[in-house]
């Protein structure tokens, strides 16, 4: 299980800064936007909100690329990877392989540092 945790950490880090750099560097090109996912990457672009998404996808990207700080990376990654796959759910179906890959990787890694969250699952903490 260990070296599956690490080929995804690996595999979501890469996915993450390759794909967070974009917004910054517009390296892959933009198909034309159209329809509701159009509009929706339109709003994204015209807004700078991609930015902070990009920028939040770069921070987790490079800590789980040297591995350290994985549960924070996780805890960052973990509404970008559902806001990816609810935008391709609910918007673009074609081309979801990378969502579903990025995750299952997340998945995994959340399973693989479980321990990490065990207090956020506290019915009543008690108070210091």
């Amino acid at each position: 299980m260990k070296v599956v945790a690490i080929i995804a950490r690996i595999l979501l880090g890469l996915m993450f800064v390759v794909f967070g750099l974009n917004p910054f560097l517009k390296f892959l090109p933009m198909p034309p936007l159209e329809g509701v996912w159009g509009q929706f990457l339109g709003a994204l672009v015209v807004s700078h909100y991609v930015w902070l998404v990009g920028a939040v996808q770069v921070i987790s990207g490079v800590l789980f690329l040297i591995g350290r700080y994985v549960p924070l990376a996780i805890a960052l990654s973990g509404p970008v990877v559902l806001n990816i796959i609810a935008y391709h759910l609910t918007m673009q179906q074609s081309g979801s392989q990378l969502a579903v890959l990025a995750t299952i990787c997340w998945a995994i890694l959340f399973w693989r540092y479980r321990t990490s969250y065990a207090p956020l699952w506290v019915a009543k903490p008690e108070a210091n």
